[in-house]
């Protein structure tokens, strides 16, 4: 089970993950995701503090936000990564592509 809740807070956007981020989650998580895609704020947080797995799917909606941001100055950071997960990233070249807090 996937949930995704986005709010702003200290004038960042923030996306909470929370659970299993596979192949069939994916499309709902896009949906969810498309605020962010229409921010004005100058910070977007994918917050997976509660995030226990990420597919290529997954991974690929974290890289067309990015693409999308980039373009409008604004930046995509992603916190609360578990060790496991920031393997992952490692791995695929994603954390030269991103900042992490």
């Amino acid at each position: 089970m996937m949930k995704t809740t986005i709010i702003e807070r200290d004038g960042e956007m923030v996306a909470l993950l929370e659970g299993r981020l596979d192949t069939s989650a994916a499309v709902q998580v896009e949906q969810d995701m498309q605020p962010l895609y229409s921010t004005t704020c100058p910070v977007i947080v994918l917050d997976c503090t509660q995030l226990e797995y990420i597919s290529s799917s997954g991974l690929r909606l974290f890289l067309a936000l990015l693409k999308a941001s980039k373009p409008k100055g604004i930046r995509v950071v992603i916190s609360g990564l578990s060790d496991g997960l920031s393997k992952v990233f490692a791995m695929t070249g994603f954390t030269s592509l991103f900042e992490f807090k």
